[in-house]
Formats: C-alpha cells, sequence, structure tokens
C-alpha cells in the first residue's frame, strides 16, 4: 500500500462520491447494467483487459466495483486545472509517449504488485464500429513482467451513447460483462519467446467472448421491450 493512493481495496471519497452519482446518471440515462461482477475478487492484484469503444469505459469498467481500479491517460491532461486533481484522485497513472510507456508500464507493473486492479484497453484506440478490432502487442509487456490473474471484461452498446466523434451522450443502453479470470498459471506458457501471437489471441478471444455476452445480453433486452 502507498501512502498517496491508500489502500488498493478500498475506494477514496472521491472515488465513492463519483460512483454514487454517476450510477444514478447512467443508469437512468442509459440503463447501465453490469454481470459477473462476483468473477472479481476482493482482494489482490490483477490486469483488466477490455474492449475499447467510448471515453466512457474507464467509468463504466469501475462504476460498479467494490474496489478502484487505476487506468492509463495522456500525461498532458494531468497539469490542467480540476481535471488533473480529479485524475491524480481517481487512482489514473499518467503516461507520457516522450518516453515510448516505459515509466508506465514501470508504474502499472507497481501498482499491480501492490494490489491494485490495472485496467488497459488492448486495442490502444476507441472503435469506430463498435467491433473489437486487433490487440496492440504493447500489453504483452504487462502480461509478460506480472505474475497475476487477467480479468478479460467486454462492453456493448457505449460506441452508440458516446462514439468516436460524438459531442453528446445519446440514451442507448450500455451492458458490461465481466468474463472468467485467466489465471498465471494458464497464461505462463504463452510468455515463451515465439508465442507471442498465441499470448494475443488468447486475450483476444477471451475480449470477445465478454462482449458477445454482453451484446447478446443488450439484444434480449431489447427483444423483452419491443
Amino acid at each position: 500500500m502507498t501512502a498517496e493512493l491508500g489502500s488498493p481495496n478500498r475506494r477514496n471519497c472521491l472515488w465513492w462520491t463519483l460512483q454514487v452519482l454517476m450510477k444514478n446518471v447512467l443508469g437512468f440515462w442509459l440503463r447501465y447494467r453490469a454481470r459477473g461482477l462476483d468473477r472479481i475478487p476482493e482482494l489482490g492484484g490483477g490486469l483488466i483487459l477490455s474492449n475499447h469503444q467510448s471515453f466512457l469505459d474507464p467509468l463504466l469498467i469501475g462504476l460498479p466495483l467494490q474496489r478502484p481500479v487505476s487506468f492509463l491517460a495522456r500525461d498532458t491532461l494531468f497539469p490542467i486545472p480540476v481535471i488533473g486533481w480529479i485524475l491524480r484522485n481517481t487512482y489514473v497513472m499518467p503516461l507520457s509517449r516522450d518516453t515510448g510507456g516505459a515509466a508506465g508500464i514501470r508504474e502499472t507493473i507497481r501498482r499491480m504488485e501492490e494490489g491494485f486492479l490495472v485496467g488497459v484497453f488492448p486495442e490502444g484506440t476507441r472503435s469506430h464500429d463498435g467491433k473489437l478490432g486487433d490487440l496492440k502487442p504493447g500489453f504483452a509487456a504487462l502480461v509478460r513482467r506480472s505474475d497475476l490473474p487477467i480479468y478479460p471484461v467486454g462492453i456493448a452498446g457505449a460506441y452508440r451513447a458516446l462514439g468516436k466523434g460524438s459531442l453528446f451522450l445519446k440514451p442507448c443502453p450500455v451492458c458490461v460483462v465481466f468474463g472468467e479470470p485467466i489465471p498465471p498459471h494458464q497464461i505462463a506458457p504463452l510468455k515463451q519467446r515465439g508465442r507471442e501471437q498465441e499470448l494475443v489471441e488468447t486475450v483476444r478471444n477471451a475480449i470477445a467472448a465478454c462482449q458477445t455476452e454482453a451484446e447478446g445480453w443488450l439484444q434480449n433486452r431489447a427483444n423483452r421491450q419491443a
């Protein structure tokens, strides 16, 4: 546990307050729902890997959890008044492109080893159509350098609510599915040199399964309301 971050298992006051406020807002406006929360343990570090549809995604992932999640954001956002303060106090880590992301990787590893959940979007950018794109291999460095579980997540509907290029939040239903964890022993053989693509495909398939489940859940809700 670090003094500046507090406990990896308990939310600070700002995080808790934002959760209370946004649960009501997004629950009403987006009819936001999440499932599979029992797959996220109360204790221990790990890597949350999710598809990326919207600027809302970090909030959608962190909103239903009873413990904080650290995400990465551009370091240029941190000097901005108010925004920087919010980022620092909601466990966000600065990512500098000048250093090639090396400092961000080190900080990510450090937080996971100290028991934090860290969220990463391995596509590297938001989807323009809501479909899961190719995963950038950079996230594999985090996997190889840690011996912690991977928690795949699938988001559906967020690109309609606030997709790439959108300026306003639309009242579209959104679902998030937390998938079955991938334990370290299952990933260990894929860390070997020459098996990088297998590692990427294993993670991509897990995320895709979660997204498919989330999309099916949305469709079932739409059918019931028709």
